[in-house]
């Protein structure tokens, strides 16, 4: 199939010529199926001139369909892209599939290529191929990220590893609020009462977790806090909270994605193309935006994070952490990353003087009697970030925490969040539960 794919590919090239920007999505996959279509005719022609056995209608009929699938779509991987039961998909090897479902379980899945190779050179076509994030993928470029067209995200990495490795990660919950995530026990009613208001406060939020805990359901879940008409601007290395495309929910977003470059470094030591979220930053200055989101912070860019949050109060950003205290630790890092110009001394104290709240998540696997595993993930502390304490050079206070392992409970209110009552938050209930508990609030 690979062999079809690959000339069905060079033939639609061919006969787009120029005009591959002037028919639309339809126009180019109707023209990739009558490809097919003659391709498939003239190997069956062939082959019952060579006296060998051919394809049934239904078996050409499926040929067809998985061609079109690895030209247009995601190949073997589209039946698993299409079922809403999967959140996630975890690749180390074309043969090794195991998938995340919707209801916190984890299965095994079927195969997406016939071999390793196949699996590389059909990711490295999907990556030339995206409309909407192109990147490179090669022994020189040997790690991909890439935006899918129906949105889910990709991570993969060949050459480097024994087998080539892909995740992708399909975010159900979009547009989810933080009434979603209580009807769902990720938090209590106090809880949402507590982080609505502090976006709507203004306060500025970083939701830390380790990976698949749903830190990018959490922030989207805070955003959905937003007044509609507030005009937003993020900044990702791949489009990943979408809030551009919740117009019913947020009127106004301007969203930008990082893009690696291609070739040879110039001169001035970048790739051909190459578009940084420090330059998409500075761009978004001009847009005048209410709030600045920095998506994800993995390294440098926890600068950038700084700069959005003292640009404009409010913003919104996830990091992987064990816990919220290991998170502002290893954000101060993230931020000396950025060049030696960033001390130890200044990304700690404009870390503290940025970053008001980090909200902490956690998730307990628990395996079933049929060797699957189920997933329940929840917020498990909530710490308040103030400058102070000159050896650390910030103040931590613990607002709510992990209740015998689970859902978080009020545990210390600062003086400085009583005000939050103004905006929604139910202060009374937090010192009846903060009290119940054990804690003087």
């Amino acid at each position: 199939m690979a062999a079809f794919r690959s000339q069905a590919s060079e033939l639609l090239t061919k006969q787009l010529g120029g005009d591959r920007l002037h028919l639309d999505k339809a126009a180019q996959e109707a023209l990739g199926r009558s490809i097919i279509v003659e391709l498939l005719e003239a190997a069956a022609a062939d082959a019952v001139t060579a006296g060998r056995p051919s394809w049934t209608p239904v078996q050409q009929d499926e040929l067809a369909q998985a061609i079109f699938n690895a030209l247009f779509r995601m190949g073997r991987l589209q039946p698993l892209i299409e079922d809403d039961r999967i959140e996630n998909i975890s690749i180390v090897g074309f043969d090794g599939v195991w998938l995340d479902l919707a209801d916190g379980s984890r299965v095994p899945g079927p195969p997406v290529a016939d071999s390793d190779q196949e699996l590389t050179d059909f990711l490295t076509f999907l990556a030339s191929r995206s409309e909407i994030s192109a990147r490179p993928f090669s022994e020189a470029q040997p790690k991909l990220h890439l935006q899918l067209d129906d949105g889910s995200r990709l991570a993969a990495t060949a050459w480097v590893s024994p087998r080539p490795l892909v995740l992708i990660r399909r975010h159900r919950l979009t547009e989810v609020s933080l009434q979603d995530l209580v009807d769902r026990q990720a938090l209590s009613p106090l809880t949402a009462s507590f982080l609505t208001a502090a976006v709507r406060a203004r306060l500025s939020v970083v939701v830390a977790g380790a990976q698949g805990f749903g830190k990018t359901t959490m922030a989207r879940a805070l955003c959905g806090a937003f007044d509609p008409k507030e005009s937003i601007a993020t900044l990702e290395s791949e489009f990943e909270l979408g809030l551009h495309e919740m117009p019913d929910r947020h009127k106004i977003v301007y969203a930008w994605q990082s893009r690696p470059g291609s070739g040879e470094r110039g001169p001035d030591g970048r790739q051909s193309g190459e578009f940084t979220l420090n330059e998409a930053l500075h761009d978004s200055f001009r847009f005048t935006a209410g709030r600045t989101i920095v998506g994800e912070v993995r390294g440098p860019e926890a600068w950038l994070m700084v700069k959005a949050m003292e640009s404009g109060s409010g913003s919104i950003s996830t990091t992987h952490s064990v816990n919220a205290r290991g998170a502002m630790r290893k954000l101060v890092t993230c931020a000396m990353e950025f060049g030696p110009q960033v001390t130890h001394e200044l990304a700690t104290r404009k870390l503290a003087e940025t970053i008001n709240l980090i909200v902490q998540l956690d998730m307990e696997v628990e395996e079933l009697p049929d060797g699957t595993e189920r997933r329940h993930r929840w917020v498990s502390e909530i710490v308040a970030i103030s400058p102070g304490e000159k050896d650390l050079g910030y103040a931590t206070t613990t607002v709510f925490d992990a209740h015998e392992g689970r859902v978080a409970v009020a545990h210390t209110l600062p003086d400085e969040l009583r005000r939050l009552e103004r905006h929604g938050f139910d202060l009374a209930g937090f010192l009846t539960e903060a009290r119940s508990s054990g804690v003087i609030a």
